[in-house]
């Protein structure tokens, strides 16, 4: 696991190192078997849950037990590496933790968290901030017996499977979006699982629709400024935390991707104790002292090496910018945007570029790398970089360090 870089709660923090380590180990032994078989993820997040990870994140003043920003992000790299799929699934519910605190009051984050955390709650949803939808939005119908809920939303992760869903809706005819809990159980809630994908099968996508499903003042969670000027500094960095979570779900898959064909490699040893004990890629009997095998290992960890060091530097910022809460400025704000768009653009490069030359590697199956399910990598790779446009990001870039403009707002649904 990415060693955090905050201070305190070490026995804590050791626990944790454990625990996730020990997931992580579990899912990587049957990772290639879920992934063909593409299910929903309800033993995934069963997992999930006997580890206690879901209640791991816990944002600044909600308690004591837990970890931080950067603890929970180095966790996500350590699961992306054995199941990219899981990472993303949790990433998603770690960045709805949060939405108490950036759309509601104190007394509405404490009520939110409260009511989530108290039976460990998985997450789903999303909330969309003003120039950032997807689709059409949901909408809140007032009634004689209060507010229903209606409309439909995809979900890239937990759409099967969550406990809550976090979600934004328009009241009719007017006013600021409300961002609701609400309970997937519910009859008038309708659940379709996404169809078979190139990659990321098994983080539970899907689209849900509503159908006049009540929606109590102990439901909503918080506003949704429709007017973007009007948007807190702190509240603007919604779609941030989830990008930044996501960032670190991809180079943990491209890590992944690198240390299973480093073992492949080392295991041809074992196989084929020629030359001396060298090692050998595992295909066709080339020592690891062939330049080319040693270039494309060393050029690819380097690779890793620089994205999860420009990773780091955003998570430090962000984590920052979300403590210091209401007091966070605008131009702070940018700057931590700017940040995290550099991380996602170069994650995204080298996630791909690392996996595609993984496979590349092992262009055939010999006996000790028969099918050894590399693919996936790429696949998971391919679909979790596909969401965003790294031209787009590196264009906002460009304009808030040439012109100290405000990058725009974008997120993932």
């Amino acid at each position: 696991m990415r060693t955090s870089t905050r201070t305190g709660r070490t026995a804590d923090d050791e626990l944790w190192r454990r625990v996730v380590s020990e997931l992580a180990d579990d899912l990587a032994v049957d990772a290639l078997t879920r992934d063909r078989a593409g299910k929903p993820p309800y033993d995934e997040v069963a997992r999930l849950k006997e580890a206690g990870l879901p209640g791991l994140l816990v944002p600044p003043g909600a308690g004591e037990r837990g970890t931080d920003l950067r603890g929970a992000c180095a966790v996500l790299g350590e699961l992306a590496a054995a199941d990219s799929s899981v990472a993303e699934l949790l990433a998603r519910h770690y960045a709805l933790t949060w939405s108490g605190r950036l759309f509601g009051t104190p007394a509405d984050a404490e009520r939110f968290e409260r009511r989530t955390a108290a039976g460990g709650h998985l997450l789903a949803g999303g909330v969309d901030l003003p120039e950032t939808a997807a689709g059409p939005p949901l909408t809140l119908r007032t009634t004689g017996n209060g507010r229903v809920l209606s409309g439909c939303r995809t979900l890239e992760a937990g759409a099967t499977v969550a406990d809550c869903l976090v979600v934004d809706a328009s009241p009719a005819p007017g006013g600021d979006p409300l961002v609701v809990l609400v309970d997937p159980a519910h009859p008038g809630v309708q659940v379709s699982p996404a169809p078979e994908r190139l990659g990321q099968r098994l983080t539970g996508a899907g689209s849900v629709v509503f159908d006049s499903v009540p929606v109590t003042a102990d439901d909503v969670v918080g506003a949704v400024p429709r007017d973007e000027r009007a948007l807190a500094p702190l509240t603007a960095l919604t779609p941030l935390v989830l990008r930044l979570l996501l960032s670190h779900v991809t180079l943990g898959t491209a890590e992944g991707a690198l240390a299973e064909a480093r073992d492949i490699s080392r295991a041809a040893r074992a196989a084929d104790p020629r030359e001396g004990g060298r090692l050998f890629d595992g295909v066709d009997g080339r020592p690891a002292t062939d330049p080319y095998l040693l270039l494309a290992y060393g050029e690819s960890a380097t690779e890793a090496h620089a994205a999860a060091s420009v990773v780091e530097r955003a998570t430090a910022a962000l984590a920052d910018g979300l403590a210091a809460g209401r007091e966070l400025t605008a131009d702070e704000s940018a700057d931590i945007a700017a940040l995290v768009g550099a991380a996602e653009a170069v994650t995204a490069r080298s996630a791909v570029h690392i996996t595609t030359r993984v496979l590349g590697l092992f262009p055939g199956a010999g006996p000790a790398a028969a099918d050894p399910g590399l693919d996936r990598f790429w696949r998971n790779a391919r679909v979790l970089t596909a969401r965003h446009s790294a031209a787009h990001s590196l264009r906002d870039i460009g304009d808030h360090y040439l012109n100290g403009s405000l990058p725009r707002l974008a997120g993932h649904r």
